[in-house]
């Protein structure tokens, strides 16, 4: 196999999407694990859905997860430009070059006179066809459109009957009958080109080996192996990844969640996560129980011939498990780096506070790395070690601070921990422990209500951590705090101590 080439061609309508993200993974990692080359070029021909600073905002995203690419925007590379929009005097020039050879011919049909064709086949209950109206036209017409101000178009001259078989490495061949696909317009009436053209010809100058891409691009197969072949260039082996569904088996929509990079981003999800869930839409290791793989164990196993045919599930479900499982694998130290910049933004503390006091935000991110799933997550549910809890869980307010003794058990908590000396786990432990003994009751008598005293919350790191965390002054507080709360709510009484 000759050096492989490979590309991904977003077009600038908006933010990176998982499919994209997943194409262009796909690609990546193909490239990577063939020792060749990936490609970014960026297909901004579409000036009415092209959205400013979108590509600025995709090559972000390709960074923050990790995909880097060998020629392209920014880095540069021998077959530029890589913006279709500064190419377009290439289009024209191997345009012209079929309409001389006669392997395309300028059309000068009008939109109404074109949808008038489409209507009558409406009507007829064809399929709409052009009808190759343009195709043979005299030097007078051609004369006559011209002097009417009419600007052509130019189409590619297509076989009427026969078949076209475009042979793909994941669906292996697919035929298509060629009375099904009228000539098709390569360059548009206002100079540029259409996507099937502009595609071929960037595809070809920059050496494509292989043309990896969504399923939806399989119908535009056999008009870029015409367009190929009118302009006797090589063609490159193409590969179609299958779709990606909802969990329903719908079409993805808003209504499934999250489905932009950008998104899981601002929702403080890891990157290492993201590819690691989009690789597995689609293709499966060689290892088929194998879920979680580094980036380097991707491109070591990754190959064309495991991608599956059969449409990909989306499940955000998933993803957020497998996120939970690389904070698990992350240290307290590199989980910081992604804690500060959310915990500012969430008004807990300044990165400078939070920089001051390392080692005790260190304890905190490692008292909550097991039960988070996401950065996100993990902050919103540390507000409790900033402030206290404005209110209590209602459930646990029901069940825990009704029952008799509760307010006095409170603060004898509170007296227990403002005894001792040496704030360690341990320490604090013992502390709590004498309690329990001396008035013979369980330790969940005590060890529940605090929980709900010190954090508002029933469920959460161990006790004496989250004590130990907190520290004297704060733990003594709220317990007083929730002591007072329950005798004027009063609270107690309705359940037996």
């Amino acid at each position: 196999m000759s050096e492989v080439r490979v590309r991904f061609a977003p077009s600038p309508t908006g933010y990176l999407h998982i499919g994209g993200a997943r194409t262009a993974l796909f690609n990546y990692l193909f490239a990577r694990h063939h020792g060749g080359k990936f490609i970014l070029r960026i297909e901004d021909t579409d000036t009415e859905r092209t959205i400013k600073d979108s590509a600025e905002k995709l090559m972000a995203a390709f960074r923050w997860l990790g995909i880097s690419w060998d020629e392209g925007p920014i880095v540069g590379g021998p077959k530029g430009p890589y913006f279709q929009s500064q190419r377009q005097e290439l289009y024209r020039k191997y345009a012209d070059e079929l309409v001389a050879k006669g392997a395309a011919y300028k059309c000068y049909c009008t939109p109404e006179e074109l949808a008038q064709e489409r209507e009558q086949a409406r009507l007829e209950r064809k399929a709409p066809r052009y009808s190759g109206r343009c195709r043979s036209l005299t030097p007078e017409q051609v004369a006559r459109f011209e002097a009417e101000g009419r600007k052509p178009a130019i189409r590619l001259r297509t076989p009427d009957e026969g078949v076209t078989v475009v042979h793909d490495l994941v669906h292996g061949d697919v035929t298509f009958r060629n009375e099904e696909i009228s000539d098709f317009v390569i360059m548009k009436s206002d100079g540029f080109p259409t996507y099937n053209f502009a595609c071929v010809i960037d595809d070809w100058q920059m050496e494509l080996t292989h043309v990896i891409r969504a399923d939806e691009h399989l119908s535009n197969t056999p008009k870029q192996q015409w367009i190929y072949e009118a302009l006797g260039a090589p063609m490159p082996k193409f590969a179609h990844v299958p779709m990606i569904l909802a969990p329903d088996r719908s079409k993805l929509s808003k209504r499934h969640g999250a489905q932009t990079v950008e998104e899981f981003m601002e929702k403080g999800y890891l990157p290492e996560a993201i590819l690691n869930y989009i690789v597995l839409l689609g293709w499966t290791p060689p290892d088929s129980t194998k879920e979680i793989m580094s980036l380097g164990e991707m491109i070591e196993l990754f190959d064309i011939d495991r991608v599956s045919s059969t449409p990909a599930v989306y499940d955000t479900t998933k993803m957020t498990w497998m996120n939970g499982q690389y904070l698990r694998m992350k240290t307290p130290e590199e989980l910081m780096e992604w804690y500060i910049p959310v915990a500012e933004k969430m008004g807990l503390a300044s990165e400078a506070e939070l920089r001051s006091r390392k080692d005790w935000l260190e304890k905190v991110i490692l008292a909550l790395r097991e039960r988070s799933r996401t950065i996100d997550e993990m902050v919103e549910s540390s507000a409790y070690f900033y402030r206290p809890p404005a209110q209590y869980d209602e459930a646990g307010e029901k069940k825990l601070f009704t029952k008799v003794g509760v307010a006095a058990l409170l603060k004898k908590g509170a007296r227990a921990l403002s005894s001792v000396e040496d704030w360690t786990l341990e320490n604090i432990e013992s502390s709590y422990r004498r309690l329990i003994e001396q008035e013979g009751i369980k330790g969940g008598d005590i060890i529940h209500p605090t929980r709900l005293a010190l954090s508002g919350k029933t469920v959460g790191p161990g006790l004496f951590e989250l004590i130990e965390i907190l520290g004297k002054e704060a733990s003594v507080a709220r317990l007083d705090a929730a002591a007072s709360y329950v005798e004027e709510k009063g609270l107690e009484g309705s359940k037996k101590a």
